[in-house]
């Protein structure tokens, strides 16, 4: 099923605001996810803030969102913005009936002011760039503004910290849509490094290990992820990638902080945990399509895994 993600554009748009999230999804598209992007403007005032000029853009109420659908609206300059009460106060009803009707709103950096004033904040944990967060919550006291966080979901109301942060909030959003798999292949697309905001989920292991610039380390893991069923010792490894075992090994563990075969253990335990949602399968068939010799084998190493975690 197709999602819709809109960017409703407010004057004077920030224009890596705009184009940072606007591109994770771009990329998720050129992979195969179904996403219909559209770009719509609060205004007739299309420039950006550093003075770039764009074309006609259809105004917001042309925007048919539905339940599930997402809404992004990038930051803006703040102190140039001129006031126009007539279109801020018919723009803040429809966003609040957006998000009534269950439509995930998402601000980056001073857009939070936007929501604010649409009274979408009020009881919600919520952020803004650093500098204005004490002046979000001068002007919403309802509000619970957090500092020192990327980006905060709080229900369907996203809000991040600005600039590169809507980057990070949109591959957090790509992640509990599409799995960490996915939004780990994006953010690698993009030559970006996937960080994770204060509230967000547990870490995870496609997502770990992978804070390096090595292409060959990249190429290796990526490999390593689609031949889970397959034998994969560190000969054949550096075999595959024209190294030596030695020298595979002394760089995997520079680059990731942890050996190949722990790496490879870790994915199997992953994928394993993954498939055990799968009704039809048996212990036996888990443990081969992972990797392992047996069903005993996996839940041996399984339990080891469990109190070195403890």
């Amino acid at each position: 099923m197709t999602k819709k993600i809109a960017f409703i554009l407010p004057p004077l748009v920030e224009l890596l605001d705009l184009a940072g999230p606007a591109q994770v999804f771009r990329e998720a598209s050129l992979m195969g996810v179904e996403i219909d992007i559209a770009f719509y403007a609060i205004d007739q005032q299309h420039d950006t803030a550093v003075g770039l000029p764009l074309g006609k853009i259809r105004n917001y109420r042309k925007a048919i969102l539905g339940k599930g659908d997402f809404l992004f609206i990038p930051g803006f300059y703040f102190e140039g913005l001129k006031r126009r009460p007539d279109i801020e106060a018919s723009f803040f009803r429809w966003l609040s009936d957006c998000a009534a009707r269950e439509v995930n709103i998402c601000s980056v950096c001073n857009a939070a002011f936007i929501l604010g004033s649409a009274g979408l904040l009020d009881g919600r944990d919520c952020t803004t760039h650093w500098r204005s967060t004490d002046l979000l919550q001068n002007m919403f006291p309802k509000a619970r503004v957090l500092t020192n966080v990327l980006f905060v979901k709080s229900g369907n109301i996203y809000t991040s910290a600005g600039i590169s942060s809507g980057i990070d909030m949109a591959l957090s959003i790509l992640e509990e849509w599409q799995g960490p798999l996915l939004a780990n292949q994006v953010s690698r697309g993009l030559v970006i490094y996937h960080r994770r905001g204060a509230k967000h989920s547990q870490q995870h292991v496609y997502l770990d290990y992978r804070n390096h610039i090595n292409p060959k380390i990249h190429q290796l893991q990526d490999y390593m992820i689609s031949h889970l069923d397959q034998s994969l010792t560190v000969e054949r490894l550096s075999d595959l990638f024209n190294s030596s075992p030695r020298n595979l090994t002394r760089i995997f563990k520079e680059a990731t902080g942890i050996t190949i075969n722990e790496y490879l253990t870790r994915l199997r335990l992953e994928k394993a945990l993954t498939l055990r949602n799968n009704p039809e399968y048996t212990m036996t068939k888990i443990a081969s399509e992972c990797g392992f010799k047996s069903a005993r084998q996996l839940q041996r190493i399984q339990k080891k895994h469990r109190k070195s975690e403890k």
